[in-house]
Order: structure tokens, then sequence, then C-alpha cells
């Protein structure tokens, strides 16, 4: 008999409700808020129960690459686990259903940027791309915090080739599980600083600038303005969130 594993087991079943949920979004005012804010709340993406089932895997050892201890490294506190190929098939089916919808904000982006590239209609085709350029492991992770622990302001690169768009789940349930631990984001361009504090519920996405975005200019044209984005720190309980990241890692 083949012994199943453990991760599929607990993903199978729910990739076809994760679509659905992914084309249920309103992608139109999803859109205007990452050009207003550099960020956007999809809201109940997940369920209880897939949040519960993915913030299960933290423990397991089999389905990771590396595993970071922030204060080692000056992020910050906490900890986070990259996931190895193949992803589990909730994650995986989320990153392949997600990207096409945040594309045309990403060509957008670009060209009013002045920015020559044009990402590719599917995450295949893209991660082709990385995958030539030598950005061959996979940058999808789950992090988890305990009372005390933060995550410094920071942007997500990883090579030459960057999506400028992620996301970020919470699988932990705000009040509940844990308390403070709020998404945070900062805009900054001379002369210019403005932080978001982007409340979620427990399966709620955030997606949200990787490094810069286009802002209209003061008098005419287009400005680039940064953006980084961080966690506050954890009063109590333990917090789980999974980050999707479009481009992979050198």
């Amino acid at each position: 008999m083949t012994k199943t594993s453990p991760i599929r087991h607990a993903n199978e079943e729910c990739v076809k409700g994760e679509r659905h949920a992914a084309e249920l979004q309103d992608w139109e005012s999803i859109s205007q808020s990452l050009d207003a804010r550099g960020n956007a709340i999809l809201p109940l993406l997940l369920t209880a129960a897939q949040c519960e089932q993915l913030a299960a895997l933290y423990g397991r050892g089999d389905c990771y690459r590396s595993r970071i201890v922030m204060a080692r490294h000056g992020f910050g506190k906490g900890e986070y686990k990259y996931f190895a190929y193949p992803l589990p098939p909730l994650l995986e089916e989320l990153r392949h259903t997600l990207y096409p919808n945040l594309v045309p904000i990403a060509n957008r982006w670009n060209q009013q940027l002045g920015i020559s590239e044009r990402y590719p209609a599917t995450l295949a085709e893209f991660l082709e791309r990385c995958h030539r350029a030598g950005q061959t492991r996979p940058t999808p992770l789950i992090l988890e915090y305990g009372e005390g622990d933060y995550n410094c302001l920071h942007q997500d690169l990883y090579g030459e080739h960057v999506f400028p768009l992620q996301a970020a789940i919470l699988l932990s349930r705000p009040g509940e599980d844990f308390t403070g631990g709020e998404f945070v984001m900062t805009e900054s361009n001379p002369g210019h600083q403005r932080a978001d504090v982007v409340a979620l519920h427990q399966g709620d996405a955030v997606a949200f600038t990787v490094n810069q975005r286009p802002v209209p200019g003061k008098r005419s044209g287009t400005r680039k303005v940064a953006m980084r984005h961080g966690v506050s720190r954890i009063r109590s309980g333990r917090r789980h969130t999974v980050g999707l990241i479009f481009h992979d890692s050198r």
C-alpha cells in the first residue's frame, strides 16, 4: 500500500475551492487599492480549516529547503521557513491563480515607470525566465512569531528578476491566537514618508508592493516611491503567516 503524504492529504481537497476563492475577489477594487496605497486586502482567501492545516505544517521538517532565525541576521525576532519544491498543492495552486490577476497591474506599473520589462501571462513562463537567470530556489515561506517577536521593514528581493507584487496570508486569529503583530507598510520618497497598518482577519490576504511603485508627480507625470513592509511586535500568543513571492531566488 502506498502511504499518502500528510502534506498532500491536507491540501489536495482544498485546491479547487482555493481557485474559486481567488477568482471571486474584486480584482478591479484590488487594482485601485494597489494604485492608491500600494496594498490591497483579499478577504477570506482561505477558510479557517485551510489556515489551520497550513499552520500545522510549520512543525514538520520534510517540506522546507531552509529555516531562518531572524535575530541571527538582524531581520527582527521570530523565524520562518522556505518551502521546497514541490510546494504543497494548495500553495502551488494559489501562487499560479493569483499571478495572472496581478500581471496587468505589474505591467502597467513598469510602463508608467519607464521600465522595459514586461511579465508573461502565466507564472510558469515567468519562473522559466527566473530559472534561466539562475533563480531556481522557491521563495514561498511560512513565518512564526511568538510574544515579543517582530519583523523589521524590508523588501523581498532575491535576484535580477523581481515581480513587483507579492501576497501574505494571515493563518492565525487576531485577538484569540495573538495580539499585536500588525502588518505594516511604509512609503518613502524625498520629502515624504507614510505608514499604513493593514488590519487582517484569519484567512485574509494582503497583496502589496515588493519594492517600488508609480504615483502621480507633484506637478505632472509619474514619480517612483519606495515601499517596505514588516510586522509590529507581538504582544501575546503566536502568529503564523504564509508569504507568496512570485519570483524565485538565487
